[in-house]
């Protein structure tokens, strides 16, 4: 029979749209003529709260918010790419989608990395660049804008791509879930915990990354 699980947990959903409007308010920033840099450096310290947040909740978050969930063997992943699909690929993240999130975090990461390093020589210099050699706040800079963006970009693209896919070819709604929280699947499985003190333990975790930041651009 089918159900209905709680699947996505409110810091979950709260997390995955705020780092979308911070990432693509960050590519705006970059791109828009007149835009001062400082909104782009701010914006890229609240995508490193996020990413310092969402590594937390991968091990304390609701059940299909953590990375034990979706932590994929290749063997798995290549049944699944031959059309054998376990139930729980039906839940919360297939492993397509979990190499999608895995390779999200890393290239954030990176771009956020490099550009707490990084020095334009015009406008902007990163909070933590005098701590490196200059060869390598340049090569970090180079990255920052030669590669690293457009690794963002194409991340952005294929994931909106998938959803797309999905909905299309598969009938399957992959938005509404990240909305409400809720999915209806075919079999009974374990719900994502979200009550108020879960709640409540993820702004505490998302205070003290926001601090943690804060402390260290400072």
């Amino acid at each position: 029979m089918p159900t209905t699980v709680r699947v996505w947990d409110l810091p979950t959903r709260i997390f995955h749209w705020t780092l979308a409007a911070c990432v693509l308010g960050s590519l705006a920033t970059a791109w828009i003529p007149g835009v001062p840099i400082e909104w782009h450096a701010r914006l890229g310290y609240a995508i490193l709260a996020l990413l310092a947040f969402r590594l937390l909740w991968g091990v304390v978050g609701g059940h299909w918010s953590r990375f034990a969930s979706f932590l994929y063997s290749p063997g798995s992943t290549w049944a699944y790419l031959r059309g054998q699909r376990h139930p729980d690929h039906l839940v919360g993240h297939n492993p397509l989608g979990a190499l999608s999130v895995f390779a999200m975090l890393v290239v954030l990461a990176a771009q956020v990395g490099t550009g707490l390093v990084s020095d334009d020589e015009i406008a902007f210099t990163g909070p933590l660049n005098r701590y490196v050699a200059s060869a390598k706040a340049l090569a970090a800079t180079w990255y920052h804008k030669a590669i690293g963006q457009w690794l963002v970009v194409a991340l952005v693209v294929l994931h909106l791509g998938a959803i797309a896919f999905y909905t299309v070819r598969r009938r399957e709604n992959l938005v509404a879930p990240m909305l409400r929280g809720d999915k209806e699947v075919a079999h009974a499985t374990v719900s994502s915990a979200d009550e108020g003190a879960r709640r409540v333990l993820a702004l505490a975790l998302l205070a003290a990354c926001a601090g943690a930041v804060w402390w260290l651009v400072r």
